[in-house]
């Protein structure tokens, strides 16, 4: 299954259903299933109104605020991949707005379909798409 590194909090929301895009500076054919994994690192969240809408999401969603690192957290499905307009962002919701990055000329992925959440399961990540086996955790 392909797979992609997301720092936290991003990848936490993408995993509760919260986050539905994930923005990126390239754009990738590929479409299809795809596994969360929660980047070692953590995301420097500098801004309060972000912070708080990222909170409220978890814990409305989850109940919780734990944010696993250095695992595939989630599965869902990669529906589409295309460059951001002006109009297509001034139709985002505001928490939407608030969990990416959303400029023209950087991508949108499209994530759709069912987000099944999994026990994590440690796996090395890496930069760009890549391969996860799930029978092995690799």
């Amino acid at each position: 299954m392909k797979a992609l590194t997301i720092l936290q909090p991003w990848a936490s929301l993408i995993a509760c259903g919260a986050k539905k895009i994930e923005t990126r500076s390239w754009a990738t054919k590929y479409r299809g299933p795809i596994a969360i994994h929660a980047g070692k690192i953590e995301a420097k969240v500098k801004n309060k109104e972000i912070e708080a809408a990222i909170e409220s999401a978890l814990f409305y969603r989850t109940n919780s605020l734990y944010l696993p690192h250095g695992c595939v957290i989630a599965t869902t499905n990669l529906i589409d991949c295309f460059e951001m307009t002006d109009e297509w962002i001034g139709n985002l919701s505001q928490d939407e707005l608030a969990f990416g990055w959303f400029d023209i000329g950087r991508y949108a992925w499209i994530l759709g379909g069912p987000v099944h959440q999994i026990n994590p399961v440690p796996a090395k990540g890496m930069q760009g798409l890549w391969n996860w086996d799930e029978s092995n955790g690799t």
